[in-house]
């Protein structure tokens, strides 16, 4: 009777470590979930502003090649405008970076406060986790 006592404590003794196993497991789904999002959202932007280059320097070569056919007062005016449009073309670049930049330190916040938020309250960590995979779950099957 001792013997089946002790294997029924045993049991009960197993039940939180599965459970802290299942939670720190769900935990580092989200932490991979969030650093994938971050991660696709990082090269989309990056791709973006690629993109964005590309069609800065296509502007830039067809304001060039204006330039190159006007007489030389308005070569002058123009040379004025594709400083200017360079100028422009420097500042959005810049800024695209910038905000790639920002939308990158917001989710490594964003990731630090969720693995905050799990130590503080893992059972709520693990109900949010659910919650996001039924809706991946449900997203899925729309598609």
């Amino acid at each position: 009777m001792d013997q089946a006592k002790a294997q029924g404590s045993s049991r009960a003794g197993s039940f939180p470590n599965n459970s802290q196993e299942s939670i720190a497991g769900s935990i580092n789904d989200g932490k991979e979930a969030v650093t994938t999002g971050a991660s696709e959202a990082v090269d989309t932007g990056g791709a973006a502003l690629k993109a964005l280059q590309s069609d800065l320097r296509d502007l830039k070569e067809t304001v060039e090649k204006l330039i190159s056919r006007a007489s030389n007062e308005t070569v002058k005016s123009a040379r004025e405008a594709a400083g200017q449009v360079s100028t422009a073309a420097s500042d959005i670049t810049e800024r695209g970076a910038h905000v790639a930049s920002a939308a990158t330190d917001q989710v490594k916040t964003l990731v630090t406060e969720l693995e905050n938020i799990a130590r503080r309250n893992p059972l709520g960590a693990l109900a949010g986790a659910v919650v996001v995979g039924i809706l991946i779950g449900m997203m899925g099957r729309r598609n």
